[in-house]
């Protein structure tokens, strides 16, 4: 089945959570189908709800007997005990002959390419594809369609389809996340659970407060958005060069699915049999009465601000699929002895069994520090930091820095590297703006700190060795190859590796690493203003921060204060309430191959970062003084924390890890206290 507006295929895409859901949906108004299979996806928080091997291979001949599509999706980041796993389960899919497999980790792509398989591969919107680089890149790596990024506007949409010619597929009804795909670290900190690996919590649905310039704001859930309602505007998608219309909801039950799929499959026949007269309202009061949520068009007309916030049917926090409640707000660990012993047993096993595989790391040490503005650089390379790294996400009130600035730094930096930091997103503007930068007068750098695809694919061989940061996931040693082999010297480890894994990356992952060691990490990544918040609600009450100026914007619960920083591209950043710090297990994670010791400056006062670059100095010169050296400091903010190392971490197949099953009955306690 295939339908086709002026030679444009158009497919409505289904999702489908069982086999059972399957066999109702196929037959309906839809060109092609998506699920999980028994692993490595990312829908793993509801038992029964995916496939199993023989219902996969089943599901493919009957759908394909209807002349419609499948797609599977392998969508997980994937840790250094499932790669086996994932060659096993890909070698399957190609017997099984799904048209198409959904995925996030480059490992994936990488396992698909040597193993020299027959599928096709559709990149999820989790690698949060947003520029005309990113698709050139992966159309390279044979990837033959992409699952736009959340935050895209089908102008946009129009511009990477003309010129790449690229299948693109948008989401146009159900579920949305308030954050840019795998952008979020906040269910890992708080309960081990990984939103990146299908085990989210889901706290953007807690209800906050705001608090901003000693005042409180009525934004009861101000980060739950409303769902994604596009059955209005079929002519503009068609037009925004959209390939598939894909519905979410792989957790809804089969007549709500049906419901849709019936709604947006007549609209989309009607379009094509008479354009002119198309009325695209025909199901829209059928669709409002059976919503979950409140709708919205979300970003494909530009930046919605408040009305993509859903302020009514919140209230309950809960799966509409299960009617179990999400989590309730909780505050992130302190760290215990206890906790720390278990990380140094593990990582003292790392360097035990690389000593004895003869792979030690031979790399030597450095402290590296990521900094907003000209005074807290000058002060981290006063205190001895042997990296630089200067954002590209300027927090307000600072300013990006400028070519002056850049040269001011070099003539200071000694023997300290310096790196220009890019924005996490990077539009087609922000690629000429860097182009320009770069491309004339050589800049006085070390290297360029890079966060997506697309910036690698455009600066790497341009005379700026690049270190890839953080968010670029890496979570394995084949993502790590991937990476190298585009040109990627340095690679910072994912800010949600548990411990199991994070030992894992650390044993096997070739060449030099990198980790957040220090600070309070952005836990939070969106397009969405929470500042809008201040600007257009009245005070309900006064309360000054607590840990922050109370010019920041925080979000409050009765568990703790989370600070919202805007940076200059007008996106906000959430922070950790607490202070990320693994001083205490600085010993081990030496000697266990880490190379380079990442503190997260951005947010310090310039005296405080030099403090505590200083203290990890000293730490890194004398190791076996690591624990005394954390005795003498202090936290700047509710505390501090081991973050994701204080779980041990699972498995991203069926069955839960230890450490993820004790999250998991955490999780469950929380619903029970709700």
């Amino acid at each position: 089945m295939a339908r086709f507006f002026n030679g444009k295929e158009v497919e409505l895409l289904a999702p489908t959570g069982t086999f059972e859901i399957f066999k109702q949906v196929i037959g309906e108004n839809c060109d092609a189908v998506y699920f999980g299979g028994p692993s490595l996806n990312m829908r793993l928080m509801r038992k029964g709800f995916n496939f199993s091997l023989e219902e996969i291979t089943e599901a493919v001949k009957i759908a394909h007997g209807l002349g419609k599509k499948v797609y599977v999706t392998v969508n997980n980041l994937l840790n250094e005990g499932e790669l086996e796993e994932a060659q096993a389960y890909l070698r399957f899919l190609e017997s099984a002959g799904p048209d198409a497999i959904i995925v996030q980790d480059f490992a994936v792509l990488s396992l698909v390419r040597e193993m020299g398989l027959n599928i096709k591969v559709h990149s999820s919107v989790m690698m949060n594809v947003h520029n005309v680089e990113m698709v050139r890149a992966l159309q390279e790596m044979g990837v033959t369609r992409v699952v736009t990024s959340r935050e895209m506007d089908l102008m946009t949409t129009r511009y990477l389809q003309q010129a790449t010619g690229m299948e693109l597929e948008y989401f146009v009804h159900g579920d949305m996340c308030s954050v840019h795909g795998a952008n979020c670290y906040f269910s890992s900190m708080v309960f081990g659970m990984s939103s990146n690996r299908g085990k989210c919590l889901k706290p953007c649905r807690w209800d906050y407060r705001v608090k901003k310039d000693g005042n409180v704001y009525p934004a009861e859930y101000p980060l739950a958005v409303k769902d994604m309602f596009m059955y209005e505007h079929i002519p503009e998608l068609i037009h925004g060069g959209i390939t598939s219309f894909k519905i979410e909801g792989r957790m809804r039950d089969a007549a709500f699915v049906i419901m849709l799929v019936k709604a947006y499959g007549d609209a989309i026949d009607r379009y094509i049999n008479d354009p002119v007269g198309f009325d695209r309202s025909r199901d829209t009061k059928l669709l409002h009465e059976n919503r979950k949520r409140d709708f919205s068009t979300g970003y494909a007309f530009g930046r919605p601000g408040l009305s993509n916030i859903n302020r009514r049917y919140e209230g309950t926090g809960k799966f509409y699929s299960t009617g179990k409640v999400f989590s309730t707000p909780t505050e992130e660990r302190e760290l215990g002895e206890k906790r720390i012993e278990a990380i140094r047993e593990a990582l003292v096993a790392v360097a035990q069994e690389k000593k004895g595989a003869g792979r030690q790391n031979g790399v030597v040490a450095g402290i590296s520090v990521h900094v907003n503005n000209m005074a807290q650089a000058k002060a981290a390379l006063e205190a001895g930091a042997d990296h630089l790294y200067l954002s590209g996400d300027v927090f307000e009130p600072d300013r990006p820095f400028t070519k002056e600035d850049v040269k001011e730094l070099a003539a200071l930096k000694g023997n300290a590297k310096l790196y220009l930091g890019l924005p996490r997103m990077m539009t087609e503007q922000h690629f000429d703006l860097y182009e320009g930068l770069l491309f004339g007068e050589r800049l006085p750098i070390d290297g360029l700190m890079v966060t997506n695809l697309g910036a690698i694919r455009k600066f790497v061989g341009k005379g700026y060795p690049l270190v890839g940061d953080f968010n670029l996931n890496v979570y394995n040693r084949l993502s790590a190859d991937f990476y190298r082999g585009l040109g990627v010297g340095r690679l910072t480890a994912s800010m949600e590796l548990p411990l199991k894994d994070l030992a894992g990356l650390l044993a096997h992952a070739p060449g030099p690493l990198e980790a957040i060691v220090h600070g309070s990490p952005a836990i939070m990544y969106m397009e969405h203003d929470l500042y809008e918040n201040a600007e257009v609600y009245q005070a309900i009450a006064e309360e000054d921060n607590h840990y922050v100026d109370n010019s920041i914007l925080v979000l409050k619960t009765d568990k703790g204060e989370n600070p919202v920083y805007r940076d200059v591209h007008g996106r906000n950043h959430l922070m950790m309430a607490k202070e990320l710090c693994l001083m205490p297990v600085l010993k081990e994670l030496l000697e266990a191959g880490l190379s380079v010791f990442r503190i997260e400056g951005a947010t310090y006062k310039p005296e405080q970062l030099a403090e505590i670059v200083r203290s990890y100095k000293a730490a890194l010169a004398n190791p076996d003084a690591a624990r005394d050296q954390f005795g003498r400091m202090t936290p700047v903010y509710a505390g501090y924390t081991l973050g994701v190392l204080q779980f041990d971490g699972g498995s991203a197949s069926g069955a839960a890890g230890a450490g993820e099953e004790a999250s998991a009955n955490e999780a469950e306690a929380a619903v029970s206290r709700a």
